[in-house]
């Protein structure tokens, strides 16, 4: 696996899409990610938040928000950043080089991240395997498949990594709708722990670039430091602080995305092709005919999450509109229908 020549392959990228299927309808319509098509609702930014330098005191009423509503211990426990990807190789770095272990299949940018703060890096398929880590890295729930791994086996783990001076990284990008009672945000005090939180994913603001990580206070600051000041801009602390705090805004997504995911299962059932796993924010497939499928869909305008290391697998975020569900309906029952002909020994 070659972890540093460059950032590998990820969903969302529309100029990949044209590539592949330069004479597919547009505008596409992309469930290649994760990320929420029903984005907080936008507002008007005061001037400031572009003309002035961020302002301290509103970074730290954004760490501030973010710690009561992630379930961390204490503000000083939080530290904001332009997205969590940047998060990563700083994160990595905070144990030295050593054995980085991730539970795998998952998010590949752990790995590099790991690869680059000098760990050898192993993916693993068991969660046991983690405890012969110096780094080990859970995504929970993971991504593509959405496994959960309970909080108690993460902490028995974090335990026994703290003993011998490791570290456990959870990246909780996917926990905003996730089962809470499994977060470990409330435990980072006990060091040992880090939890990474996405903003963009949930809250639909990818392109804002936002995201924190949560672990005891020294490290933290020590994180915080490496950044300096500065570190999140205007307009994502005011967007962070708006959205993180408006819980009435969380509960009520959340309600419509079970419908939305149930409704996706639902859809994709209909033409045979059962869900195996996700969350509220995307759906797991894993069927034989995945690469045919993604094609299909993919000449049709419609793009899916397809996994080159593993092709027999296709993950799909949620239409965001009437016009979207219609699209992936037609594009499905045509495919289904191509499908069915092969199967009875009729040439397309």
């Amino acid at each position: 696996m070659k972890l540093l020549e460059g950032a590998v392959d990820h969903g969302g990228s529309l100029g990949r899409a044209r590539a592949l299927f330069p004479n597919a309808p547009q505008p596409f319509v992309d469930l290649s990610t994760g990320i929420n098509p029903h984005s907080y609702p936008l507002f008007e930014l005061p001037a400031t938040s572009l003309s002035r330098l961020p302002e301290a005191g509103r970074a730290r009423e954004l760490t501030a928000i973010a710690a009561g509503t992630y379930g961390a211990p204490a503000p000083a426990n939080v530290v904001a950043a332009p997205g969590t990807q940047i998060l990563l190789p700083r994160v990595a770095s905070l144990v030295a080089p050593g054995k980085a272990l991730v539970l795998g299949p998952t998010y590949a940018e752990h790995a590099r991240a790991a690869a680059i703060a000098g760990h050898e890096v192993t993916e693993v398929g068991h969660f046991a395997e983690l405890a012969d880590a110096d780094l080990a890295i859970v995504v929970n729930p993971n991504n593509p498949d959405g496994r959960i791994v309970e909080r108690d086996r993460l902490l028995a783990l974090a335990a026994g990594l703290r003993a011998k001076g490791g570290l456990l990284v959870v990246d909780e990008a996917f926990m905003d709708v996730g089962p809470r009672e499994h977060s470990l945000a409330g435990d980072v005090g006990q060091g040992g722990i880090v939890v990474l939180r996405s903003f963009g994913k949930f809250f639909g603001l990818a392109g804002l670039r936002l995201g924190f990580a949560l672990a005891d206070a020294p490290t933290a600051q020590r994180l915080e430091m490496q950044f300096g000041p500065w570190a999140v801009a205007g307009p994502a602390l005011e967007y962070g602080i708006r959205a993180l705090g408006d819980i009435g805004w969380q509960d009520e997504m959340r309600a419509s995305l079970a419908e939305a995911s149930a409704r996706l299962d639902a859809l994709f059932g209909r033409f045979g092709v059962p869900v195996a796993g996700g969350t509220t924010l995307f759906r797991y497939f894993s069927l034989p005919e995945a690469a045919g499928l993604f094609a299909a869909l993919g000449e049709r305008g419609i793009l899916l999450r397809h996994f080159t290391d593993r092709p027999h697998v296709l993950r799909a975020g949620l239409p965001g509109n009437d016009e979207e569900w219609a699209r992936l309906e037609s594009a499905l029952a045509e495919w289904a229908m191509r499908r069915e002909d092969r199967a009875k020994g009729i040439k397309p």
